[in-house]
């Protein structure tokens, strides 16, 4: 596949802390426009790995590119990025706190407080503009998580386990926003220990078991190969 029709690529990519390798000579690739689920137990290697892609580790060993460039040219503008981590500036109003997210990722203030209103309307979370995100629900402050990793528009969005700790309605919205991304051309690659998300919403799959990877590719046709 050639470099310019990838968003995001690993090439024999380790990562070791202390005698424990975490990931272990691990390719993938990623094409534009897919939804890509990385797949396997926790513990597996996944978030080291997006950790590696977002800059936050560096590599021991091997590459790490995004859309054929230096990720660190390209990680601000082009990419959003949700954490397993969950946390935010509590002390922050809500539309505050998002419209600053929005100018660090090269926004113009005013454009960034646009459309951090539209969002908390869509949110249902209207009523919480001026409210500290401390005064706000655990699930409510993950949708303002939610909020400032998608601001920008990137073209390619890194979600660790993102619908870890959501309740079945806020995991459905989630899902439909997933989904209307990826038809705008969106790249999307997220972690997962659960198969049926990643049935749901994936073209492709990584499954990662151990730190090394055990199976990669389209998903229809990896369940059409078992049967």
């Amino acid at each position: 596949m050639s470099k310019d029709s990838l968003a995001l690529r690993l090439d024999g990519v380790t990562k070791r802390f202390g005698e424990n390798t975490a990931v272990d000579s691990f390719d993938f690739e990623v094409p534009r426009g897919v939804i890509c689920g990385l797949l396997g137990p926790n513990g597996s290697g996944k978030t080291t790995s997006i950790r590696m892609i977002m800059g936050i580790l560096g590599p021991d060993e091997g590459s790490v590119s995004l859309f054929g460039e230096d990720p660190d040219v390209v990680r601000r503008t082009k990419v959003g990025y949700l954490p397993e981590e969950r946390g935010v500036y509590k002390k922050m109003k809500c539309l505050e706190l998002i419209t600053f997210l929005g100018e660090i990722r090269g926004l113009r203030r005013g454009e960034a407080r646009r459309r951090g209103g539209d969002w908390l309307d869509r949110m249902g979370l209207t009523e919480w503009v001026e409210k500290k995100v401390e005064d706000l629900s655990k699930g409510m402050q993950q949708k303002i998580q939610f909020i400032g990793t998608v601001i920008h528009e990137p073209e390619l969005l890194i979600l660790d386990e993102p619908f870890s700790g959501l309740d079945p309605i806020n995991q459905d919205v989630l899902e439909e926003i997933v989904r209307e991304y990826h038809e705008q051309g969106t790249t999307i690659v997220f972690s997962t220990h659960l198969m049926d998300q990643a049935e749901r919403l994936c073209e492709r799959v990584c499954l990662i078991s151990k730190s090394k990877k055990v199976l990669d590719g389209d998903l229809k046709e990896i369940k059409a190969a078992e049967r």
